[in-house]
């Protein structure tokens, strides 16, 4: 924007600014560079109004600096005479400036006095305060003779210091010759001024060296007087005397005048026999008691900081036996003149008229004085033609020539002050110092001040509007200050533009634009919320910010920790504090990290903040104070102190204890209390020595234990319990054992402790045989076999017996039972479960505690021959006194023996006579091994093996199939009923290529149909090649590549290509026939690899199958062996090595001939087909308690066997990577499981009457196992 007005451009002032120029001491310095402005002289800088000169100080600065246009010329005065500093060799002056510096020679006297500083130039002369340059003397005691004082006794003394004159503060000590202090005391004192005052003498005081030491501590001097001898007559009638005062004197003044904000001492010192007291009240008002203080023993009345509300009278009063005695003192409190109104200094402009007020207070009235330039108004007049009275000048029509400096003194007894106004009289047109075009950014919500700082005289006018308004902005929000700066408040996005600001006076006008922008605020949107954290647990305070996005190469995010700043990255904290995308981490949280966190959002233009406590979590800490009372014979109280709940309530305290004589060192348990209960009456046992500490518990777990409290020691008593647990148990037939749980150690209640044991035949009126024994048992011998008896156990000590026992109940000891349980039956209830009966044997056949019935089964197994076995043997017990049981877990289709025995605490009784029972036939078990024999385009072939558990005749099978794709699409469910029982193999046509079908296969008998066998799989769009046995054999220049025909088509054609694996082109075999076993591939290059590929179609890409490395032979290998096969000494060990190897041959095959035949049959024997059923049923048997799954593992191992690929690498042949897969599918991993039966005799768990197992079995050890072979089959379940 370009504008008719001259503009300036000048650096930035201070935003905030709000001094106005009008009311300015001076002209702002950078109007000079626009207008030559003259200026009349301003002091600034001068000394204070004391100034000592202490003699270690080198030299002394007495200062005077001033300013003013054109530059001020400086002159002085010294007690009121005109002083040169300049033209006084003694002293240094500084160029431009009225500050010289005295030097100490060692004479400074001529220097003291008064200074006053003057600074004038053209317009006019501006006065210093007045300084007074002090010279101290060195302060000294008189020499002098002193007499001695002699006094008699109980008469009052003052020793006189009067130190010599020096600078304040003034230190008195009286002290001896050998500086020790003189005793103070309500008796002796030291006044103020220095003296020591005796109220009354004692024979004691009687010294010929008091001395009285000044220290002047400015002045680091301390000066001592000459010893004063104080003689003391003694007295055989020492008369009492009432109070009298020593301080005040006579001649002192009663009227103390005090200046406001001092410290008044008020002194009264009394004399008398017996020593007085003095006490202070305050007779026409209250005594301020928060700034008076008593000092001296009460002799001294100390008031601070007076005031007017301490002007009147102060009593202090004496007193004694005697009588008493009092003194006033009247305390006026003045004040030195201090400024009211203080003279501004101000420009004006021509023609003008103004008021130059100047007003001050004090105590009494300050007189004020006017002088102008330094020279008293009055000895102006008549050239002074404005209207002067004593605090006002009136100034009239000023002009130009009359810009000048006035003086306004105020003076009372006190003092007085000085100020300096400037009145400046010019005409300025406006002159802008704010540069133009300043940008202002602020963030929406706040307040912000655009600046328009304006020099003129008269004084400019000043209004702002924004540029495209040409109306001035006006509105609550807007305030433009006296100075020309623009505030808005409540700034919002709209508030964005350009602005103007306009001063016009009456010789022109003068205008600069801002530009403001407005930002959006930064705001915390998810706050730090308080919580709660374990001790060396992660705490994490969340604090997610949103600010200006310009503003993000600014944007600062701290934490603060009660109120500082939080440095992760100091060693302090860098272990164990973090911050992550705003998040704080806090590892191992420690009690010190407790405290309210605040995470700070900051940018230049504003700041968000957000407080979060966290308080930490600990167990609490140990009690403390453990103290013993109320002690008796058997209780005291122990009492404690809680230490910090670490902020979780504790709730309970647990009282443990130690005793020094059974276990020392081993805290147990005692009791436990509420954990505000913080003292507990303990329960003791007698003859302990305890100890005791104390456990806090909260929330979060349990304190340390408390330090032990003291030791306590109960005396001995007699037992007050019998042992527990009291029982007669037999171990042997005539024998009973009575044992008894003993006492503890710290239950004997004394020494000397044992056990008074008691028995007698139960139920009889028997006296009681009875022995006395120090061990935990006694054995019964000769008794009858399991007899009841009653018996007692009693604790003795040598303090006497314990209470009376109850009487217990025992048996003696049990023998097996001499009878089998009879009238045993079988109830059939399924092929899995029968019911067994039997009944009772007579009780005293059992001979012991009834402990159940045992039934032990087998199941008969046939050999080839016809012959009958038994199998393992099972075991079921039945606990309790009943007549049957429910036997479950059987085989079906099984044969079985059952025999039944009694069970007492001795063991067992005879077997009852075997009864042999038949389960019927079952469900079978799912086929075996059901799987994919060969797939093709619309056809399957699916193969299986017999169920290996048939539980029955299986009369048929029942095969289903369904089409199953991955897609929502699913078929019908197909069945088909093969009826003969033999079939192990089927095909399935007519399906739909390339989809997925599922398989389910079912055995059956007359009882039902088993869980179906499953098998899924896909058929092909095309026909493929299945390739078994892929192998490759190398040469120095040509690789054989052999496999085996799987199962299908044999006239399918496929290729091989192969290549240089490092480098080089792709080379493609004709079609090859799956029938001719073998390709050679000719010309390959010696030592080098090949990639070989097997693929469906002739041309390369990343569709092949199968893939292998081949490396053919190096010709250096080749020329090495024929090099070694043409010496003689190969030659020959080759010959040596052939014939050895014969002899070996020869001892081997006589050897075997001598260790008898190994025939065929002999080797089938060791390793019965397992697939035999005639065989399986002999080795294996049927059973199913439990369930062993070694029939399966033999069927893995049966399918790994068949899986299995038998290759020899003669030639270095090997076989192809991924040749147990082809173009058809996957064949699935083969699993080895040589599994080897094992029986081990053993108790197996039990069943109850309802079929849960409480049994056991045993059985004898069979080993068998069995191998089998198939081919492995490739096939494809997907598109080439």
């Amino acid at each position: 924007m370009k504008m008719n007005l001259r503009r300036t451009r000048q650096s930035c002032w201070l935003l905030l600014c709000l001094l106005i120029w009008v009311q300015a001491e001076e002209i702002p310095p950078e109007v000079f560079s626009y207008v030559k402005i003259e200026q009349l002289p301003t002091i600034t800088n001068q000394s204070p109004s004391t100034l000592v000169a202490f003699p270690f100080d080198e030299e002394f600065q007495i200062k005077c600096e001033a300013k003013g246009n054109p530059k001020p010329i400086f002159w002085w005065k010294r007690n009121g005479e005109e002083y040169d500093p300049l033209s006084d060799p003694r002293v240094t002056a500084q160029k431009n400036s009225g500050t010289f510096t005295i030097y100490n020679n060692g004479n400074l006297t001529s220097f003291q006095g008064k200074y006053s500083c003057y600074a004038s130039n053209k317009l006019g002369t501006a006065v210093s305060e007045e300084t007074e340059f002090i010279i101290p003397n060195v302060p000294k005691f008189p020499k002098e003779k002193l007499e001695p004082i002699v006094v008699e006794e109980g008469e009052s003394v003052v020793l006189h210091c009067n130190p010599p004159d020096g600078i304040p503060p003034l230190n008195i000590y009286w002290m001896t010759l050998d500086l020790q202090h003189i005793p103070l005391d309500e008796r002796v004192s030291v006044g103020l001024n220095g003296d020591l005052y005796f109220a009354n003498v004692e024979d004691k005081d009687s010294r010929n060296d008091y001395c009285c030491f000044a220290g002047f501590p400015r002045i680091r001097t301390i000066v001592q007087k000459m010893p004063m001898a104080l003689v003391v007559n003694s007295s055989n009638s020492i008369k009492q005397r009432k109070p009298s005062f020593l301080k005040p004197s006579l001649n002192d003044s009663s009227h103390i005048i005090m200046l406001k904000g001092e410290t008044v001492l008020l002194e009264c010192v009394p004399a008398g026999l017996p020593t007085p007291l003095v006490e202070w009240i305050k007779v026409d008002g209250r005594m301020p008691t928060d700034r008076a203080t008593e000092e001296n023993f009460g002799k001294m009345l100390r008031l601070d900081q007076v005031s007017d509300e301490d002007n009147g009278i102060f009593r202090c009063i004496a007193k004694n036996d005697v009588g008493k005695a009092t003194y006033d003192f009247y305390l006026t409190v003045e004040e030195p003149p201090r400024w009211k109104i203080k003279p501004e200094s101000k420009t004006y402009t021509i023609g003008s008229s103004a008021d130059l007020l100047c007003e001050a207070f004090g105590k009494p009235e300050p007189v004020i004085t006017w002088e102008m330039n330094g020279i008293p108004i009055e000895q102006l007049t008549p050239s002074f033609r404005h209207k002067i009275s004593q605090g006002k000048i009136e100034l009239h029509n000023l002009q130009q020539h009359e810009s000048a400096v006035f003086q306004c003194a105020a003076s009372n007894k006190h003092g007085t002050i000085l100020a300096n106004a400037n009145i400046n009289v010019l005409n300025i047109h406006p002159i802008m110092m704010t540069a133009d075009e300043v940008k202002y950014n602020t963030v929406a919500g706040n307040s912000v001040f655009m600046d328009c700082r304006v020099f003129g005289s008269p004084v400019p006018v000043i209004s702002w509007t924004r540029e495209d308004d040409i109306y001035s902005v006006e509105s609550l929000r807007h305030n433009v200050f006296e100075n020309g700066t623009l505030e808005i408040k409540n700034t919002s996005k709209e508030d964005s533009g350009t602005y103007i600001c306009l001063a016009t006076n009456s010789l022109g006008k003068e205008a600069i634009t801002a530009v403001l922008n407005i930002r959006d605020s930064t705001k915390v949107v998810v706050l730090p919320v308080n919580q709660s954290a374990l001790r060396s647990s992660l705490a994490e305070l969340r604090c997610d910010v949103k600010y200006d996005i310009t503003l993000q190469h600014a944007f600062t995010l701290i934490w603060e920790k009660d109120g500082e700043e939080l440095d992760v990255t100091s060693t302090d904290h860098r272990n164990r504090f973090s911050v992550k995308d705003g998040v704080l981490y806090i590892r191992n949280v420690s009690l010190d990290d407790e405290g309210v966190y605040a995470c700070i959002a900051s940018t230049p233009l504003d700041m968000a903040s957000a407080r979060a406590l966290l308080t930490v979590l600990d167990v609490p800490d140990p009690p403390e104070h453990l103290k013993l009372s109320d002690s008796q014979n058997q209780s005291i109280r122990l009492t404690w102190k809680q230490g910090s709940h670490h902020n979780s309530r504790i709730t309970e305290c647990i009282i443990e204890y130690e005793e020094n004589r059974w276990e020392p060192g081993r805290w147990h348990e005692m009791e436990r209390v509420p954990g505000i209960q913080s003292s507990v009456l303990l329960t003791l046992t007698p003859h302990v020595s305890y100890r005791f500490r104390v456990i806090a518990v909260n929330a979060i777990g349990k304190s340390k234990p408390s330090q032990p409290s003291a030791r306590h020691l109960t005396p001995p008593a007699a037992p007050d319990r019998n042992p527990d647990n009291v029982r007669g148990e037999g171990h042997n037939p005539h024998e009973m054992t009575i044992k008894w749980q003993p006492l503890k150690p710290v239950e004997w209640n004394g020494p000397g402790l044992f056990y008074k044991v008691s028995w007698r035949l139960g139920g009889s009126n028997d006296s009681w045989e009875e022995v006395s024994v120090r061990q935990h048992s006694h054995t019964v011998k000769h008794a009858p076999t399991f007899q009841l008896y009653d018996i007692k156990v009693q604790a003795v000590n040598d303090l006497g017996p314990g209470p009376e026992p109850q009487v217990k109940h025992g048996f003696s000891g049990e023998d097996v039972p001499l009878e089998a349980p009879q009238k045993v039956s079988v109830d059939i209830i399924n092929s899995t479960l029968i019911k067994v009966s039997w009944s009772k044997v007579p009780k005293e056949s059992i001979r012991g505690h009834l402990r159940g019935y045992k039934i032990t089964y087998w199941k008969v197994q046939h050999s080839h021959d016809g012959k009958r076995s038994h199998s393992d043997k099972y075991f079921l017990t039945f606990e309790g006194d009943r007549n049957h049981g429910m036997v479950p877990g059987l085989d079906p289709f099984s044969e079985y023996f059952l025999t039944i025995m009694i069970l007492n605490g001795r063991g067992s009784g005879p077997e009852s006579q075997p009864v042999t029972f038949s389960t019927p036939e079952g469900v079978p078990s799912p086929p075996d091994i059901l799987e994919l024999a060969l797939i093709s385009k619309d056809a399957v072939t699916l193969s299986w093996r017999p169920p290996v558990t048939p539980n029955g005749i299986v009369t048929h099978y029942h095969l289903q199939y369904q089409l199953i794709n991955d897609t929502d699409e699913i078929g019908e469910l197909v069945g088909i009923q093969l009826p003969n029982p033999d079939t192990l193999q089927w095909d399935i046509s007519d399906l739909k290529s390339n989809s997925k079908y599922k398989f389910y296969l079912r055995a059956c008998t007359v009882v039902g149909c088993s869980k179906p066998a499953t098998e899924e799989g896909i058929t092909t769009i095309q026909q493929v090649p299945v390739l078994l046995n892929i192998t490759s054999s190398v040469s120095d220049t040509s690789a054989n590549i052999s496999w085996t025909p799987g199962m299908g088509k044999t006239d399918l054609e496929f290729y091989i290509a192969y290549m240089k694996t490092r480098k080089g082109m792709w080379k493609i075999s004709d079609a090859l026939n799956v029938a001719k076993n073998f390709h050679t591939i000719e010309g390959l290059e010696p030592g080098t690899e090949y990639t070989i590929r097997v693929m469906t179609k002739n041309w390369v890409d990343n569709t092949s199958i199968f893939e292998d490395v081949i490396e053919t032979r190096g010709r250096a290998y080749g020329s090495a062996s024929q090099g070694i096969s043409t010496q003689g000494w190969f030659i020959g060990l080759m010959c040596a090595t052939a014939l050895l190897t014969i002899i070996l041959l020869i001892l081997c095959f006589v050897t075997r001939n001598k260790g008898g035949k190994y025939s065929v049959k002999e080797k089938e024997d060791m390793h019965p087909d397992l697939e035999s059923p005639s065989l399986k049923d002999e080795i294996f048997g049927e059973y199913s308690i439990p369930k062993w799954n070694g029939l399966r593992k033999t069927q893995q191992y049966t399918e790994s066997i068949k899986n299995r690929i038998s290759i020899n690498s003669d030639n270095d042949e090997k076989p192809l990577k991924g040749s147990l897969q082809s173009l058809n599918g996957d064949l699935k991993p083969a699993e080895s499981a040589d599994s080897l039966i094992d029986y081990g005799d053993a108790d197996h768990g039990q069943f109850n009457e309802d079929g849960s197992f409480i049994g056991e079995y045993a059985g004898k050890k069979d080993r068998g196992s069995a191998e089998g072979n198939r081919s492995s089959l490739i096939m494809s379940q997907a598109n080439a």
